[in-house]
């Protein structure tokens, strides 16, 4: 049967990659964005051309209001929902945490953190198998930088990730007796265009060749390990923290 994925942050990089190849295997795909719609409609086709179904949905994952929104949206188009890939992030400028601005700390935590965790409680409500759902699986994507720190570069982005990767932990215990799946995907340095975002474009490359590998990641090395935990071949594997950094 044909499985119902949204993935949020999927107009760009590795949520866009993760959309490609869901539509490969010819699932259907929810392709939340924020502000990019021509994007996010580029990604829709790339699902379709790859033999999926997709919609594109607006959504700010810190607003509660909108993820209710995209969740009923979702099962209004698609008629449930077996997977969500909670992607969705935001980086900044690196800075010493003595100069970073309060306001820039509440966005990160904002999107990163309760954007993270208003998305999976909206999943596992659907999904849990004690509420009515058929059960499913949550992967959510984290980063390399939750083990390292990133210190004198983003350490509020780091700590961000560091509290997905404990989520991660707890609610797969949690909703393991109702179904549910959810484990954690942690890249390394992947060419996105996040780094641009934060003001610093070749940072993936310019330490790309610093690690055990000498390269940096691609978005779709990434996406295989988000499809494969959604897949059924991974069916025994949850509360699972899965590194795909080059070994950094």
């Amino acid at each position: 049967m044909s499985k119902i994925i949204l993935i949020t942050g999927a107009s760009r990089g590795i949520g866009r990659e993760t959309a490609r190849l869901a539509g490969q295997r010819g699932w259907r795909v929810g392709v939340n964005y924020t502000a990019d719609e021509a994007a996010a409609r580029s990604c829709v086709e790339l699902v379709k051309q790859a033999g999926g179904e997709a919609i594109a949905v607006r959504s700010d994952v810190s607003s509660e209001m909108d993820v209710l929104a995209m969740f009923d949206v979702i099962q209004e188009r698609f008629g449930g929902l077996d997977g969500l890939v909670n992607n969705a992030g935001i980086t900044g400028a690196s800075l010493q945490l003595a100069d970073m601005p309060a306001d820039r700390m509440k966005r990160m935590f904002d999107v990163n953190v309760f954007g993270a965790f208003l998305c999976a409680r909206e999943a596992a409500r659907r999904m849990s198998t004690t509420r009515g759902g058929r059960g499913g699986v949550i992967v959510n994507v984290s980063s390399i930088a939750a083990r390292l720190g990133s210190p004198n570069e983003y350490i509020d982005y780091a700590a961000s990730k560091g509290a997905i990767d404990t989520m991660t932990i707890g609610l797969a215990k949690e909703l393991g007796p109702q179904g549910v799946r959810v484990n954690v995907v942690r890249p390394g340095l992947t060419l996105t265009d996040i780094h641009a975002s934060g003001g610093d474009p070749d940072r993936a490359n310019r330490l790309g060749v610093t690690t055990p590998m000498g390269r940096a990641g691609e978005p779709a090395e990434i996406a295989a390990g988000i499809i494969w935990l959604l897949s059924d071949e991974a069916s025994y594997a949850s509360g699972a923290i899965l590194d795909i950094s080059g070994a950094r």
